[in-house]
């Protein structure tokens, strides 16, 4: 598969993120939505640990995390996976539109429901599971809007803006906001703020986003609609890359169960804690987010494996410190290290792939990619309480280290 990053040459073509800003206010527009949308999720990052723990009962803590971290991603995957292999198609600005109403709605009653001292575990597990239904969808989809209103030569941008928002808005803002609300009015009041993000990103679609984006399923226009895994399949670097990004965050995600446990148990800190160490990883991400933009010219398969080494470094020494400001300089690293890999990999995908192909391999991607959370939440909670907190973010960072070497055979022979 080739790729406008591979060479320098065809690279230099990819506009900086000012000049994209500036000739687009639609997509600039969309963007904001996404960012304010991103930030009551971020808020969430802080809140549903402590949520969980509060009402997990009889339920191991560690299981109970990595039920309710799992749930929104379960279902979602589902009807991601019809959209993206099978013939099945709905255009992506609907899709987002579905996915905001719903998780407005869910995330309103489940708000009521911790504010009246009456959420259980299970209708918390249940309200996230039915409020995100089209959660993979829309995620595909909001990258698929963005980057149907502009041409080849901004792509790359937009996909690094993307990622500039998302890492405000969940990793800095969203839980500095999310731990302070916590520690002042309670966990329940983040459902409300996720639920207000919700209807600022529909509003935003609504108003930015025409009502037949260039990006359409193939189906759409004719009789027939190529599944994304026959796509793929014509593109074996863009599959086995797939298959790196799948382990990658599979990989990542027990880190996120052992976070809440690390926090209280080894920094002895709480709700406030925890969200001062995701606002470091936060920062750190913003940073190397704004650094894409100056990466547009570097090749791109190389650097993706470079990412995925270096990553692998962060649970490791995470697990040597045993204080807070430590911590909080090892996530900030590993932030600024993670941040280019989703926007440099989407960026490679889409630039070998025509407007019909765009839905259904997009969604196939964000799914496969996105399918290895609930996979390694649901894998985090026996594993911690087998092994404990320290060795799990050792094996986490060890079995990263180990798949550098397996990305950079299958990712660079082709």
């Amino acid at each position: 598969m080739s790729t406008a990053a591979d060479t320098t040459g065809p690279a230099a073509a990819n506009r900086s993120y000012r000049d994209v800003l500036s000739r687009n206010r639609r997509m600039a527009g969309l963007l904001l939505g996404d960012l304010l949308a991103n930030a009551g999720t971020g808020m969430l990052i802080v809140a549903m640990p402590v949520q969980t723990l509060a009402v997990h009962g009889t339920v191991d803590a560690a299981l109970a995390i990595g039920m309710v971290e799992a749930a929104p991603f379960l279902l979602s995957t589902v009807l991601a996976l019809v959209i993206s292999l099978g013939r099945f198609s709905a255009p992506p600005r609907r899709l987002l539109l579905a996915d905001c109403a719903l998780r407005a709605v869910a995330f309103t009653g489940l708000g009521v429901l911790a504010m009246a001292g009456r959420l259980t575990l299970p209708l918390l597990v249940g309200g996230l599971l039915l409020g995100s239904i089209c959660r993979m969808a829309g995620s595909s989809s909001r990258r698929l809007l963005a980057t149907s209103m502009v041409d080849d030569a901004d792509r790359f941008a937009v996909n690094g803006l993307l990622g500039l928002g998302s890492n405000f808005a969940l990793l800095v803002f969203g839980p500095v906001a999310g731990g302070l609300l916590v520690t002042w009015a309670g966990a329940g009041w983040t459902l409300f703020a996720d639920a207000c993000g919700a209807l600022i990103l529909l509003a935003s679609v609504l108003r930015c986003v025409p009502r037949a984006p260039a990006v359409r399923a193939e189906g759409e226009a004719g009789p027939k609609r190529e599944s994304g895994w026959r796509i793929l399949r014509r593109r074996p670097v863009a599959g086995r890359l797939l298959v790196v990004v799948f382990f990658f965050n599979f990989l990542y995600m027990p880190i996120e169960v052992a976070l809440p446990l690390y926090v209280r148990e080894t920094l002895h800190t709480g709700a406030s804690g925890l969200g001062l160490l995701w606002t470091a990883l936060g920062v750190g991400a913003l940073v190397g987010a704004g650094l894409v933009d100056r990466l547009r010219r570097l090749p791109q398969r190389p650097l993706l494996i470079a990412v995925i080494a270096l990553w692998g470094l962060c649970p490791i020494t995470l697990a040597g410190v045993g204080n807070q400001t430590a911590a909080m300089v090892v996530f900030g690293l590993g932030g600024l290290i993670w941040a280019p890999f989703t926007p440099v990999a989407y960026s490679f995908l889409q630039s070998g792939l025509g407007p019909g192909e765009q839905q259904p391999v997009v969604t196939l991607w964000t799914t496969g990619s996105t399918v290895a959370a609930p996979l390694g939440l649901l894998a985090g909670g026996p594993l911690i309480a087998l092994t404990g907190i320290h060795t799990s973010l050792v094996l986490s960072g060890l079995l990263t280290l180990l798949l550098a070497p397996l990305a950079a055979w299958g990712v660079l022979n082709g």
